[in-house]
């Protein structure tokens, strides 16, 4: 499944989503969306991409190509689910105007 970044920016404000940032250490220190979890994608897996009982599961990364594998690597331990890609990464929602931090 994918979510656009403008459905994205109201799961996170209606605290109805976990979003996970698969990039590495130095891209999540020049811009992150906030509210994000850092994980990168090869430290994703059972053991490190926390419980979202009652909330959606996002992967994000910075167009879309890592945060798509990260939901492969889940749906591999957790078939149940259905975790989403973040269309366009951090990209699009810079794009789109909505507000990142940084360091």
């Amino acid at each position: 499944q994918t979510v656009d970044v403008h459905t994205l920016k109201q799961w996170l404000e209606n605290n109805e989503v976990i979003l996970i940032d698969v990039r590495e250490v130095d891209e999540v220190k020049a811009a992150r969306i906030p509210g994000s979890i850092h994980i990168p994608l090869a430290h994703c897996s059972a053991q490190t991409i926390p419980e979202h009982e009652g909330k959606k599961l996002a992967f994000q990364c910075a167009v879309g190509g890592r945060s798509a594998k990260a939901c492969q690597i889940y749906l591999g331990f957790n078939s149940d689910s259905t975790p989403y890609n973040v269309e366009g990464g951090i990209q699009a929602w810079i794009a789109s105007g909505f507000s990142i931090e940084q360091g």
